[in-house]
This record gives C-alpha cells, structure tokens and sequence, in this order.
C-alpha cells in the first residue's frame, strides 16, 4: 500500500512563505510522478505543480509560476513544495499525489493512483 504524508501547512501572513513535504512512505520517489493539488472552500480541486518521476519535468499551474518550487529528494523519498510570496488567494487544503511511474494526465485528478490526507494551508491578508 503506497502512503503519502504530507506536513508543512499552517497560517502565515500575504507575502509570507511555506514549504510543504510529502513523504511516500516504503516507496522510491524514482518510481512514482508526483504533484501537489489543492482544495479551496467552494471550488473544485487544482492543479499546482507537478514532477516526473525523474524529476526532469517540472509543470506549474500559471497562477503560481515564479512563486512555487517543486522539488524531489529522491534519498529521502520526499517532494517539496517551496511557496514563497503567499496570497490569499493561496489559502486551500493541499494535497499530495502520486501514480506509478509517469502520469499520462499529469495536470489533472485523474492522473493519480495515490493521495495524502492533505494539510491546510491559510494566508491572512
């Protein structure tokens, strides 16, 4: 069974920064894309960014290029989501993905097998 654990979330200021961490427990990340969504009160689960499994392919959705860094550390299993200049516009639970190898969709739900439990993430303005 493929778990993910996410941690990292909480309430920071507009124009304040959050790292996110994503554990896949047992697994290597070499093996499995990975991506990050989020959930915002009212609206439907998005896209934020994405990696290969490799990690040789980075996607971010527009509304946080130049703002959000994903990055893979393959000897700890863990992805990492660097958001720096927060908005409140930023504020979800965000989430934790994972498919086996790479994602044929990986901007979308559907391209993923694996989810974590997701961590809330506020920004006050």
């Amino acid at each position: 069974q493929v778990q993910l654990v996410e941690s990292g979330g909480g309430l920071v200021q507009a124009g304040g920064s959050l790292r996110l961490s994503c554990v896949i427990s047992g697994r290597a990340t070499t093996d499995y894309s990975m991506a990050w969504f989020r959930l915002a009160s009212g609206k439907e689960r998005e896209f934020v960014a994405a990696t290969s499994r490799l990690g040789d392919r980075i996607d971010y959705a527009d509304s946080v290029k130049g703002r959000f860094t994903l990055s893979k550390d393959f000897a700890r299993n863990t992805v990492y989501l660097q958001m720096n200049s927060l908005k409140p516009e930023d504020t979800a639970v965000y989430y934790c993905a994972a498919n086996w190898r790479n994602s044929l969709q990986p901007t979308a739900v559907s391209g993923y097998e694996y989810w974590g439990q997701g961590t809330q993430v506020t920004v006050s303005s």
